[in-house]
């Protein structure tokens, strides 16, 4: 009897030591679980932070600059119109593309610039023997008229809608500068070539100032394409 009640006791003993390492080892599969699960989530949390910083700008980055003209903010502006293009969405990368396509924008219109002071040479040549009474030149006078207006505002418009550069530009006399400051000359210049070309028609005594107007609109473009390149 003392033997049997020695192998329950022995037997009751093995019985809650197992209980316990079972439940030890549940603890440890349960914990380890915990773990994954939390790297898991840990993982996929930097995943998400990258690719929004990928998607939006950085707060660190300036990428667009403090001036630039309205005509660029029409199409570029932080809520321009470009922007609600997928491609075109204001990132590190978008902005990378835009300048690609500024440089594009200014050699077209360096080449349209050119293109417009041959025109205008052509006109002011046809105009003045128009002026001299040889008026079987006029067609041929408005037909150059109407070829460089539509070389300059093409070399203007490629100016105004290119995207902004990636900083403000540095202040002072600079080529640049000056380039921009002649701009201003010879659109108004050209400008006013138009209106007075439709009123000389009327009134001859407008031609004085329609020559000087046009004067004034070539040799500003003229200085203006030199100075760039100094």
């Amino acid at each position: 009897m003392k033997h049997l009640l020695t192998a329950l006791f022995l037997a009751a003993c093995t019985f809650e030591s197992y209980s316990q390492d079972s439940l030890l080892v549940a603890e440890v599969d349960n914990l380890s679980v915990v773990e994954t699960q939390m790297a898991t989530t840990k993982n996929q949390l930097q995943a998400d932070t990258i690719l929004a910083s990928a998607e939006s700008p950085s707060e660190n980055v300036k990428l667009l600059p403090e001036h630039y003209l309205f005509t660029q903010r029409i199409l570029w502006g932080e809520k321009g119109l470009m922007r609600n293009i997928n491609m075109f969405k204001l990132s590190e990368s978008s902005r990378d593309r835009e300048m690609n396509i500024r440089s594009t924008m200014f050699k077209l219109h360096q080449y349209t610039g050119y293109a417009t002071l041959v025109s205008m040479i052509g006109n002011g040549i046809v105009g003045q023997r128009v002026y001299s009474g040889q008026r079987n030149y006029r067609d041929l006078h408005e037909g150059l008229a109407a070829t460089t207006d539509v070389f300059y505002f093409s070399t203007a418009a490629l100016s105004l809608f290119t995207p902004p550069p990636m900083k403000d530009r540095e202040g002072g006399v600079t080529s640049l500068n000056v380039h921009k400051a002649l701009a201003i000359i010879h659109m108004t210049s050209m400008i006013a070539t138009n209106v007075l070309s439709g009123m000389v028609e009327d009134n001859p005594s407008l031609r004085p100032y329609h020559r000087a107007a046009a004067i004034t609109a070539f040799g500003s473009l003229f200085l203006a394409t030199v100075i760039i390149k100094i």
